[in-house]
């Protein structure tokens, strides 16, 4: 495989990942409207003649995401091009770009018109979708060299079934924590896990309903996770693309919910709370390509069928 496109398909996925965590900044700052009313430009002008904080982040978030749907488009064509013969490439080239697209005019509306915090929540989701497109586009390209060997790969259905449904899951986990940061919500509850004092009692307001919320749901997640990859290590042993991303799944589970702890106990740091939207990005990607592996059991079954069929047809040197 072309060393260009393995290296435009890592510095992309690393591009996308740097878009999330810029959104997440971007909310967490406050400097959504670092810019006015104005977009793409800042205030209406291509160099503002007033700088402050919240303008450059949001600036910043703008020009990355500017260069960095350059870069998934060339991505995607590129792909389409020299690995198009893989089943899913097609399909995600278009929806990598897409996603992107659609990210960024929902950014422009909210920017220029304003949005609901129920509406604005979705835009994280969107760019996840985005980003997860993209990384296993870089997976394709990289299966190509027989990097890891994904081709034998065969799930059951009780694991595909886990898969979807974790997956379905997290991402309605993903849309509340982004509901959180944009309702402001994040510190309505000042311990963990219960609301105050570590006492249990129904919550009294919106916020504390979208805050506790969320980690009810956050830690339900980790728990049908923990399940998930105990049934895979007991019995997918032999399948290492499958036993390492479901560890891996589980792993990423547990800091994203240690990292939603600190949230609380550092008040709000800023560092805590952009590793929190790492990890649960990069939860979802794991995530993602579990499902893709699933989604070949079929046509991997008749591959093996027809390497043990050739095997037995070769005459005995």
């Amino acid at each position: 495989m072309h060393r260009g496109l393995k290296r435009l398909a890592v510095l992309t996925t690393i591009g996308m990942l740097l878009i999330l965590l810029g959104g997440a900044l971007v909310t967490k700052t406050g400097s959504g409207m670092g810019c006015g009313r104005s977009w793409p430009l800042c205030e209406g002008e291509f160099i503002p003649s007033v700088i402050t904080a919240e303008l450059v982040i949001e600036l910043a978030h703008r020009l990355i995401s500017g260069t960095v749907g350059i870069m998934v488009l060339i991505l995607s064509i590129w792909s389409w091009k020299s690995i198009g013969h893989i089943r899913e490439t097609k399909f995600l080239s278009l929806l990598s770009f897409a996603f992107l697209v659609i990210q960024g005019l929902v950014g422009a509306a909210a920017v220029m018109w304003g949005q609901s915090d129920f509406v604005l929540a979705l835009h994280f989701g969107i760019s996840l979708i985005s980003f997860a497109s993209v990384f296993l586009l870089t997976l394709l390209i990289f299966e190509v060299d027989k990097k890891f060997k994904a081709e034998t790969v065969i799930i059951d259905k009780r694991i595909t079934f886990h898969t979807v449904g974790i997956l379905l899951y997290i991402y309605f986990v993903i849309y509340t924590g982004a509901l959180v940061r944009h309702t402001k919500a994040s510190l309505v509850c000042k311990d963990w896990p219960l609301c105050r004092n570590n006492e249990f009692f129904l919550p009294t307001n919106l916020y504390e309903w979208v805050q506790m919320g969320h980690r009810t749901l956050a830690g339900l997640s980790f728990v049908w996770i923990a399940y998930t990859t105990y049934i895979v290590v007991k019995h997918y042993k032999h399948q290492k693309v499958v036993y390492w991303s479901w560890i891996a799944s589980l792993i990423l589970s547990a800091l994203q919910v240690i990292a939603g702890a600190f949230i609380i106990y550092s008040r709000l740091n800023l560092y805590v709370a952009l590793s929190h939207a790492f990890f649960i990005s990069c939860l979802f990607g794991v995530l993602s390509y579990l499902l893709l592996l699933a989604s070949r059991n079929k046509s991997n079954s008749i591959i093996l069928k027809e390497r043990s069929t050739n095997k037995v047809d070769q005459p005995a040197s």
